[in-house]
């Protein structure tokens, strides 16, 4: 057989587009030709492919060989297409059958020894194969992640000689099984709430932050605890959702970053000179930046307005779109971005207006002209805001705390099961037409927080950003409807930068 085709996925973003290897074995001068649309490291796979074949005992075909990557217009990068191409050469030269190629896919970069080595992007890969209800073939060190889509067939091989034993022999190698499956996953220890002495109010304003997946911003001096309690959220923070944990894993996969747990929600926490790139993503083939790193987790931004005002407003549209779309002169790539965003902030550049510094003559003014480095719009979009005061020295030499993150975290997994069941998804990410449904007021009730947001002088955004808040105290209370004093509370923590 002079032909033979073969199975891969390309990289782009978050897709994974089937890619058809396509060798032919022609007559004629000993030539090596790959077209497709290949970049340098594709073509540059003509001398990996031809030396592990070669080292790994078979023939390598003195003919004239010529490699089509189909779509011919889709640009195709990395050494993903390494095994895959060598599979081709080798079925076409019927060294190995090219009978069961129909239903395999094949990723994988290829040593001169023959071994394989991992590649970027294989999660994404192994979802689309296992849509397209066909097993996959990656090198031994991608086996894990590949393995995490739950009906997904995946194949580890550790050497070109093991992948082509399996193909001669489908009967001799079995599935990979996975160490580490989403129900049996062990999330890390994290800081316990139990630590934080007082702050009442701020620890009632991080459980319902959790609870509902809001956006939390914390004001107040330094050292009254404001990254303490942002280090202590993940610890009350409900599991991932199968969904969610292939989501954040896809994406950690594209960007090769394995260092936290593969089922442990995301923290990212960027230092203030980040640039809006770092933050939003990009670059000429657009890469996830911060923001889509912490999908389905948390964006702690701390001394928030010491960020470059430019890069703050990044963050707009991810807020309340869920995504960011990245374009460039080549393509446009659309990467999610439904984080939760945790950020605190001193009042003042001294941290205490109370107390201004020799020199400071308006402290008002101060805080004032500090304050506005965060535009309105950025604030409106951050469903809480609550104010951290410092404690006395009295209440910090105490030797209980308060209650442990455990309990807490069985009170918010609780409110996020109501909010799943009755809506599908956390109170933060409720449409127009569900909040319809699911946050109806009474007739008083509705007078009531009409009045308040006309006071407080609200837009319309935050007037559905308190609705969301209440709906969350409800569900907290375990309760079918919001009452008033699920509003009042949700209305202060939206006073601190009301008109």
């Amino acid at each position: 057989m002079a032909l033979a085709i073969v199975n891969t996925r390309a990289r782009v973003g978050m897709n994974a587009p089937l890619v058809t290897v396509e060798v032919h074995l022609s007559n004629g001068l000993p030539a090596f030709n790959i077209v497709g649309l290949p970049d340098a490291a594709v073509r540059e796979s003509k001398e990996r492919v031809r030396s592990a074949i070669l080292n790994s005992e078979f023939d390598f075909p003195q003919r004239r060989i010529t490699i089509n990557l189909a779509p011919a217009d889709l640009p195709k990068d990395g050494g993903r297409f390494d095994l895959p191409i060598a599979i081709g050469i080798l079925a076409a030269s019927e060294q190995i059958p090219a009978g069961a190629l129909e239903h395999l896919e094949f990723v994988g970069e290829l040593a001169l020894s023959g071994e394989l080595r991992p590649v970027e992007g294989v999660l994404t890969a192994a979802i689309a194969t296992c849509d397209a209800q066909r097993s996959l073939f990656v090198p031994q060190a991608n086996a894990e992640e590949a393995a995490v889509p739950r009906n997904s067939r995946v194949f580890a091989c550790g050497h070109l000689l093991q992948v082509c034993g399996q193909l001669k022999q489908p009967t001799s190698g079995e599935a990979y099984q996975p160490t580490l499956l989403p129900d049996t996953a062990q999330l890390d220890e994290y800081p316990d709430l139990a630590d934080v002495k007082g702050q009442h109010q701020a620890k009632r304003a991080l459980e319902v932050a959790a609870a509902g997946k809001h956006n939390l911003l914390m004001m107040g001096p330094p050292g009254a605890g404001k990254s303490m309690l942002a280090a202590r959220l993940p610890g009350i923070l409900p599991p991932m959702t199968d969904q969610e944990m292939i989501e954040t894993a896809a994406i950690h996969s594209v960007s090769q970053i394995n260092q936290r747990p593969l089922f442990q929600r995301p923290i990212r926490a960027p230092h203030h000179t980040a640039s809006g790139v770092a933050l939003a993503g990009g670059g000429s083939n657009p890469k996830p930046g911060e923001i889509s790193l912490a999908h389905n987790g948390i964006l702690f931004l701390d001394e928030l307005p010491e960020f470059p005002r430019k890069v703050l407003e990044v963050l707009r549209e991810p807020l309340e779109t869920g995504e960011i779309a990245i374009s460039r002169a080549a393509q446009q790539v659309t990467y999610p971005a439904n984080f939760q965003l945790i950020a605190a902030l001193n009042p003042c550049p001294c941290g205490h207006p109370e107390q201004p510094p020799e020199g400071c003559n308006n402290p008002q003014l101060c805080c004032n002209k500090y304050q506005s480095k965060l535009s309105g719009p950025l604030l409106d979009r951050i469903d809480m805001h609550v104010r951290v005061d410092a404690m006395p020295i009295s209440e910090l030499q105490k030797q209980n705390g308060g209650e442990p993150s455990a309990s807490v975290r069985d009170r918010v997994t609780c409110a996020r099961r109501i909010q799943l069941q009755r809506q599908g998804c956390a109170n933060h990410d409720l449409t127009s037409k569900q909040l319809e449904q699911v946050c109806k007021l009474n007739e008083k009730d509705t007078l009531f927080l009409q009045q308040a947001v006309e006071r407080l002088g609200l837009s319309a955004r935050g007037y559905h950003r308190i609705l969301k808040v209440a709906r969350t105290l409800a569900d907290l209370e375990q309760a079918e409807h919001i009452s008033k004093r699920n509003l009042t509370e949700a209305l202060s923590y939206r006073a601190l930068f009301s008109v």
